[in-house]
């Protein structure tokens, strides 16, 4: 029997997500994915770009997120983009869909990894950015980069003295 693994290993993340979207709350899920699904994740391909999670009959579902066909795989191959049903507890359900009632708000995926052999993904409830938003984000990480840099070089310059 194979040793299991330990701790976490990330697949995927969404950093376009983080840049488009305001995340207000995170959320941990399980999926439910076939044989060959979990085959190509432990591969380590999987793309979160175009994914969004979206209420069908009070289940989780993540649609658009792209696990490439296992090429070892035989006629029960998986689609690449199917939906897939997320497994959380109730109360997390009917938080999430409380929240999204909200105008503006949706489901994105931030990240997919293995938790002690377990496939997860992060979700987050995100409201979308203004594009003079992202820019002043980007401004900020900018501004904050530079203050280190300066503080370093002063740290340094007082080391030396």
């Amino acid at each position: 029997m194979a040793k299991k693994e330990q701790g976490e290993r990330i697949i995927a993340s969404n950093r376009k997500a983080r840049h488009d979207y305001e995340i207000l709350d995170t959320f941990e899920a399980g999926m439910v994915l076939s044989g060959t699904e979990v085959k190509s994740l432990r591969e380590g391909k999987a793309s979160l770009v175009d994914g969004f999670g979206q209420f069908y009959r009070d289940e989780l579902y993540i649609e658009n997120v792209y696990i490439p066909e296992y090429l070892n795989g035989s006629w029960t191959n998986h689609a690449a983009r199917r939906r897939r049903k997320l497994l959380l507890h109730r109360q997390e359900l009917t938080k999430i869909e409380r929240k999204i009632t909200e105008a503006g708000l949706t489901i994105v995926p931030l990240s997919l990894y293995f938790k002690n052999g377990r496939a997860k993904i992060e979700i987050g409830v995100a409201r979308g950015k203004k594009e003079y938003d992202k820019r002043h984000t980007l401004r900020e990480k900018q501004d904050n980069r530079e203050a280190q840099r300066m503080l370093r070089e002063r740290n340094r310059g007082i080391r030396e003295q």
